[in-house]
């Protein structure tokens, strides 16, 4: 893949300007932000829960059999 050097980058830059406008490229890379927080935010909860999750399934496990005897 050919590498962009700063002049194509510019170049690039100055079509989507064009094409979005200012204010509308502000909210698109605001909405983009907040939707990567929310991932990452969403990334952590889930492997904090994951721990809890099986030491949960496995005191589960131990009631079930304890009853089923």
């Amino acid at each position: 893949m050919p590498h962009l050097g700063p002049l194509e980058v510019v170049i690039i830059l100055l079509i989507v300007v064009l094409l979005f406008g200012v204010g509308r490229i502000g909210r698109i890379g605001g909405e983009l932000g907040r939707g990567i927080k929310e991932f990452r935010k969403a990334v952590q909860e889930e492997s904090t829960d994951k721990p809890a999750d099986k030491s949960a399934q496995k005191t589960e496990t131990k009631d079930e059999s304890k009853t089923a005897a």
